[in-house]
């Protein structure tokens, strides 16, 4: 058995693994309906100056990206596009969500809309924080 190292795979290299493992978990989760969608903040002259995608599979929302245009922060964008996308969420059947953010990035932010942090990675990648939190949805 030989051992290569390669730097900077190409997406064939990449592939190679990945057709591998997809048929290794295919039997357990290729069922399973997945779904990208992506909501956006539009401003009056038809600019998007904020937007959020996310991931639905299963019974959970994965928060991939979350965008607001800073100089319109604070003023209830981020908020809103959350919103918007956990109520589409939960009339698809998710009952969860998830989400990573950096330490300088918006962990408060999405606290103060009730994720629970489960778990941090210090010095990621070098000097900060990596924090992986969870929300669950409530019915009303």
């Amino acid at each position: 058995m030989n051992y290569q190292i390669v730097v900077d795979p190409s997406k064939l290299d990449i592939d190679d693994v990945l057709v591998g493992l997809r048929a290794f978990n295919d039997p357990f989760v290729d069922h399973i309906k997945e779904t990208h969608i992506g909501m956006y903040a539009v401003d009056d002259k038809g600019v998007r100056v904020g937007g959020i995608v996310s991931r639905l599979w299963g019974n959970w929302m994965y928060i991939r990206f979350l965008w607001v245009e800073p100089s319109l922060s604070g003023k209830g964008i981020g908020q809103t596009l959350m919103e918007k996308m956990e109520a589409y969420a939960i009339e698809q059947g998710c009952h969860s969500s998830m989400v990573d953010t950096f330490s300088f990035q918006a962990k408060p932010f999405y606290e103060k809309l009730g994720y629970e942090c489960k778990m941090s990675l210090d010095e990621y990648p070098i000097e900060h924080q990596l924090h992986f939190l969870t929300k669950h949805f409530t019915k009303d």
